[in-house]
């Protein structure tokens, strides 16, 4: 049986010692399986308690430590994914779904066949088309009687905070209130921050011989039969120039991967691709512009999810070059992350063999 003391028994064996927060959020999950488990022998699915967990706060505050935790444990058919995951998903569906009265609800009640649990990593809204998407999608979800626990940087008041269209999102936002449990992980300490470095650097500057020296070792240490030679190959599609690529590791220029035009989709098939990608020349004044900026967010986003390995060379550090610019989401999240992917605590499935880390599968067996 799933109990609190099981889920801060897992968070110890991370090192994590709840907090106030964490210990509600644990609290709130336990009963939403148990709510759960109820539900199967009612007439209803939607008879017991609440429909969804919403836990959100600042980056870094253990908001996915506590649902990965409760996930592994779940006794349920379940799915984990981000949310850029999810949405390419759908898109992928709704181009090839038959024309009905309800397209986008029919797709939704296909997409959630035999879930009972489904948790999202980084739900954000900041598009009104997937605004829209996800509007009645989780309606589809409360509906089924699909559990839903989210993580996010967003109090639910702030979702799609453009003026412009954040009205058409509040019926939505009303839903969530109404039906989750939302809880604000504001603890001070921010866990990503803090730990020790790891033995190999990962992130390199300035732009030199020592740096590509170090990139050349990287790379070579992975690939032992590999050349290192330049290579055109496939992102989403479209064709991006590598200075390298072998079975495991690409590397590829800042100005390929992030100032030509790409877009969430292309990184995910990168990071389905390798285990790991090298990041050379990156020039950090490139960063000032807002698109270029929103292409590294995703990409680190991307591949931090997906525990792949990232190797960076900058002339400039890079995380001191990212304080105070503007333009993209959810950059604060984005320093958070890049400070766990310099410790020895970030464990990629390049350098550690973990296979595929994204927990898109569902459990069907229940264990």
């Amino acid at each position: 049986m799933l109990d609190e003391a099981r889920i801060a028994r897992g968070l110890s064996a991370r090192g994590i010692t709840p907090d106030a927060r964490q210990r509600e959020a644990i609290g709130a999950l336990v009963a939403l399986l148990g709510a759960q488990q109820r539900a199967r022998h009612a007439w209803s699915t939607a008879a017991f308690g609440p429909q969804g967990v919403y836990c959100y706060g600042m980056p870094g505050r253990g908001k996915s430590l506590v649902v990965d935790t409760l996930f592994e444990l779940a006794p349920c058919r379940k799915r984990r994914l981000h949310f850029h995951e999810f949405l390419r998903e759908m898109n992928r569906r709704l181009v090839h779904a038959p024309r009905g009265d309800d397209r986008l609800g029919d797709v939704s009640r296909q997409w959630l066949d035999g879930i009972e649990l489904l948790c999202f990593d980084e739900f954000h809204v900041h598009d009104i088309a997937d605004a829209f998407l996800m509007g009645r999608f989780l309606d589809t979800a409360i509906n089924l009687g699909t559990r839903i626990v989210l993580t996010s940087n967003y109090a639910p008041d702030d979702l799609l905070p453009d003026p412009e269209f954040h009205e058409r999102f509040v019926p939505t936002i009303g839903q969530i209130k109404r039906g989750f449990t939302v809880i604000h992980f504001d603890g001070a300490r921010d866990y990503r921050f803090g730990g020790e470095t790891a033995e190999v650097p990962r992130f390199f500057a300035p732009l030199d011989a020592s740096s590509d020296a170090a990139l050349r070792d990287i790379f070579m240490s992975h690939e032992r039969d590999a050349v290192i030679e330049a290579v055109t190959l496939s992102a989403a599609g479209r064709p991006l120039e590598a200075r390298a690529a072998g079975s495991a590791l690409m590397w590829a220029d800042f100005g390929q991967l992030c100032v030509a035009s790409r877009s969430h989709l292309d990184y995910l098939d990168l990071a389905e691709q390798w285990q790991g990608l090298i990041v050379d020349r990156l020039h950090t004044e490139a960063l000032r512009q807002s698109h270029t900026l929103q292409r590294l967010v995703w990409l680190i986003d991307i591949f931090y999810d997906r525990k792949r390995a990232l190797f960076i060379a900058s002339d400039q550090p890079i995380e001191s070059a990212l304080i105070g610019l503007e333009g993209a989401h959810d950059l604060s999240r984005t320093l958070s992350r890049l400070a766990e992917m310099q410790s020895r605590t970030y464990r990629s499935t390049l350098e550690h063999g973990a296979g595929d880390n994204s927990q898109v599968g569902i459990d069907a067996d229940g264990s």
